[in-house]
């Protein structure tokens, strides 16, 4: 990455390990020139930029106004193109068919059953269990993915990872972990340490995650489900 930095207005997601990670992972992915790339909850877009500077015609989104103007910045700052859109989730790119797409997603287990509309939280908190948007990215984001593409989510070992490898393999995706790294609760899952363990999600005394990129791969030849299908017909209506 380019020695410029990044801008990052109050409230949009600054990148950290999960990000790392995640560039990690997709360094080690074949970029060919010109496919189609997708980052979703792109925040200062830093994933995008990684695409489009390996050749890829890049594309990201985000919810937060301030993260698709923070985006679009960073995309000018650093001479990358990238295509910054607003919208939730997959909203903004529906009927598109990308080759590869990430995603670094809200995961974190937060009390209150909805996320939050406004503010920095909306980085970050997910639900009771961590999964109001990783449910939505397993049942949604398959039929985005081209033959053969690829898709590279991030998640904490606390929002159920076993869960996210179902739901992709039901949508007929061949997804498995392709990367792990433990690391020491920051300041927002260290607040919660407590709740987490009343809530089971940890071992009393816990103070670490692993975090976790799953990669699943649409097969070629591979139909989305009847069910998905059906539901996502149902979603439009």
């Amino acid at each position: 990455m380019s020695t410029v930095p990044l801008i990052r207005p109050p409230g949009v997601y600054a990148p950290q390990g999960d990000t790392a990670l995640l560039l990690e992972s997709l360094a080690r992915e074949r970029i060919e020139p010109g496919v189609r790339t997708l980052d979703l909850c792109t925040g200062t877009g830093i994933l995008a930029l990684a695409a489009a500077r390996r050749g890829a015609d890049a594309t990201a989104a985000d919810i937060s106004g301030a993260a698709v103007a923070a985006a679009r910045c960073n995309a000018w700052l650093h001479r990358c193109r990238v295509r910054v859109l607003r919208g939730d989730l997959t909203e903004p790119v529906r009927g598109e068919r990308f080759g590869l797409v990430t995603v670094n997603p809200p995961y974190v287990p937060a009390a209150a059953p909805e996320g939050p509309a406004h503010g920095a939280r909306r980085a970050w908190d997910a639900g009771p269990d961590g999964r109001l948007l990783l449910d939505r990215i397993c049942r949604t984001v398959p039929e985005l993915l081209a033959p053969r593409g690829v898709l590279l989510v991030v998640q904490s070992s606390l929002s159920g990872v076993a869960a996210t490898l179902a739901a992709l393999r039901r949508a007929g995706l061949r997804a498995g972990v392709a990367a792990r790294r433990a690391q020491s609760f920051g300041p927002v899952m260290a607040a919660r340490a407590s709740w987490f363990e009343r809530r089971g999600l940890v071992p009393p005394g816990t103070t670490s995650e692993v975090l976790v990129v799953i990669r699943a791969v649409r097969e070629p030849g591979a139909r989305m489900p009847v069910a998905m299908r059906g539901s996502r017909d149902r979603e439009a209506a």
